[in-house]
Order: C-alpha cells, then structure tokens, then sequence
C-alpha cells in the first residue's frame, strides 16, 4: 500500500483514470513527525470508494480531508493511544467492485469499520457483506431512501434523497417559479430523486412540464434542450453529477435557454465551476455544509484544507472528515469492536460534527434534525443565495 497522506494526487491523473487501478489498495496514514503517544497496534478503518473513473475528483476530496482527520487524531495521540490508519480501496463506485472489497474488508479483522462508498447504488450492493460481519457502513454520501433500511450496521450522515429533492424543489419554486422541468441522470440513484423532486413540487401545487433521463456517459443534450425549450419551463432542476451538469448548462446557454437552471447537491463541487465556466453562473443548489457560513468549530479544517489544496472545502469534503472523527469518537467508546461501534452510533449522543454540531442519530440511523443552505454561483464561485 502507498502512503497518501503526504501528497495530494494530481487532479487531472485521477480525472484521466491513472492515478490508481481499479481495487487498488491505498492508505492515508499519519504524517510528519512521530506521535510518542500513539502506540501499540494501529486502528484501522477502509474506505470504499472512486480513485479513477468518472466520479475519481471525489475520491480525491475525500483523500485530502481524511487525511487531515488521521493527522489530527494522531497528532493528539490517536485514539486512547492508539494510531489510526486509512486503507482506501478503489472501486470507480462501481457495484461489481464494491462487492469484493467488502469481502475483503468483513475478511480482515484488523478493519473496526468502513466508509463509503461514494454513490448509493456501489454501497448497497455491498450492504449485505457488511452486516453479515457486524461491520459498520458509514455511507456518508449515500442519500438513497434505502441504504440505511440495508441493516442495522448502516448510518448515514448526508440527507436523504427525500429531504434533499424536497427542499430543492421548495426552493426553487419559491424563488424562481412554479413550471418546472427535470433532467435526471438514468441511474436508480437520479431516478428516486428525480421522482422525489416531481411529488415535492406537485405537492406545493407546482406544474412539471417535463421530465427527461439521459445516460451517464452522454454528452450531447442538444435534442433534450430543444424540448426543453418548446416546454419554456420557469425551471430546470438537474439532477445530475458536477461532470453531466456542467456540460447540461453549457449547452443550455448555447441553445439560448432563459429558464433558471439548479441542481441536485452533487454539483456543489469546484469541478462544476471548472468544466461549466461561465454557463454556471447564477445555479443554485443545496448544502448541508457551506465554508463561508460554517459553524466555528470547523474552522480549523477550513483553514488545514485551504492551506493543503489551495481551495475551501465542499460538503464532500467536510462529511469525509466527519465521518472519519465519528468513527473514531464510537471506536473508543465502542472498546474497539465491530460491534461495540454499531451499539456507540446507535446509543450516542453529542456526536461530535463540524457539518451538524453535537447529534444524535435517529431510528433510520439519520442525523436527527438536519438542515441543508441555498447556494448559488456568484462571480464563478459558490456563495450564499440571495433572499
């Protein structure tokens, strides 16, 4: 395994797929000077999730805010004096390679949990491995319905779908209007939550004009925007990846479309600036975690991972961090078990979260209460929405 910690990988490398191959094994250990504290056999969590392929700059958030987390929680003396380690494994969020790290990770007993995998579909498919051997599943971007109804072993820390399409679409019909359009990527995942979004609207006596799917590897939406057009929706909600999204709204500004355009949480992403440019101007979408109007205890990794990447954290970023200081926090009150881990989650309090504050899960292994922002693209760079 390589040690990750101490380098950040090159963003175009992991774009192009290079950076690691596929089911590699990774590890995001501790860096810098020796912690004198921090002895006897290291703690280890894995991390399923996308290294190469198309959903890789994610992997690589996750890489750089973990990182930190390990770094900080060794720096203080690991946990109750142990050190921690990350091994990261790639599966490009496939299911086909979800499935086998899984195994491989039930199969090692020196791993107390696992995070991930980054798209709900690649988590759970694995699900059923994990709770056959009692081990944790910390989906912490998996926003489907359902990954937490996969067993007792999996939590969540990022909204559900239900939640997250509901007050899009509140939103976006009380700025912007009540005729909308849905564009959703055609995969279970852009399915549920397009649907979600269309029952939300309706719900506040909205009109769906139209509702289209495409295929995660398309790139021409031209003939999709011309019925977009012919519809002349008030909004277009985009339920896509920052990769589709961005290539959705340059195309919307080349037919001439005058719609609002917004999008789904997973375009909160400094790649959607990148590849949309100046067709993302005036997007909006939604958080649960905004840098600029972050609580004051995630000041600290705001500033470590603006100084490490050169850029604020997203809610990408700020979840893995999390989840890497959740686990830690119910591995040692959890004595170090698989089990013991599943019983801290579920019977804590005062979880500690830069993203939420002090939580607590609920029966569905949800944060209780949790609360998403508007955000919208501002000078080619996310910022509090308007009023």
């Amino acid at each position: 395994m390589r040690n990750l910690t101490n380098r950040n990988l090159d963003r175009r490398t992991v774009l192009r797929g290079l950076a690691v191959a596929p089911a590699a094994g990774l590890l995001l250990a501790r860096r810098g000077a020796p912690v004198s504290a921090a002895q006897g056999d290291p703690v280890r969590f894995g991390v399923s999730g996308p290294l190469s392929g198309n959903s890789a700059e994610y992997g690589l958030i996750w890489q750089n805010a973990m990182g930190i987390a390990v770094e900080e929680i060794n720096a203080a003396g690991g946990i109750a004096g142990r050190p921690l380690d990350i091994a990261f494994e790639d599966t490009q969020s496939d299911p086909k390679q979800s499935l086998p790290v899984a195994q491989k990770f039930v199969g090692d007993e020196s791993i107390l949990a696992e995070m991930g995998d980054f798209a709900s579909p690649a988590s759970m498919a694995a699900s059923p491995i994990y709770e056959r051997g009692k081990l944790v599943q910390f989906g912490f971007t998996n926003s489907h319905p359902d990954f937490t109804k996969g067993g007792e072993y999996m939590f969540s820390t990022t909204l559900s779908q239900e939640q997250d399409a509901a007050y899009l679409a509140k939103t976006a019909a009380e700025r912007f209007g009540k005729k909308h359009v849905v564009l959703y990527r055609n995969t279970d995942w852009g399915k549920v939550t397009s649907d979600l979004y269309v029952k939300a609207l309706e719900a506040l006596g909205g009109e769906v004009l139209l509702v289209e799917n495409y295929l995660e590897n398309e790139r021409d939406f031209r003939s999709i925007l011309a019925k977009v057009n012919e519809a002349q929706p008030e909004v277009v909600a985009l339920i896509s990846y920052y990769t589709d999204g961005a290539l959705i709204a340059q195309q919307a500004r080349q037919v001439g479309l005058q719609s609002r355009l917004v999008a789904n949480g997973a375009c909160n992403s400094p790649l959607f600036l990148e590849l949309g440019g100046e067709a993302t101007e005036g997007v909006l979408t939604t958080t649960v975690f905004f840098a600029e109007a972050a609580r004051p205890e995630a000041k600290p990794f705001i500033d470590a991972y603006t100084a490490k990447v050169g850029k604020q954290p997203d809610s990408f970023g700020a979840l893995a961090y999390d989840a890497v200081k959740i686990l830690a926090w119910a591995t040692e009150r959890g004595d170090f078990e698989r089990e013991g881990i599943q019983r801290a989650l579920v019977e804590g309090s005062e979880i500690p979260s830069i993203v939420y504050g002090p939580f607590t899960f609920g029966e569905d292994r949800r944060v209780l209460n949790a609360t998403m922002v508007p955000i919208e693209v501002k000078s080619g760079a996310f910022a509090a929405a308007a009023e």
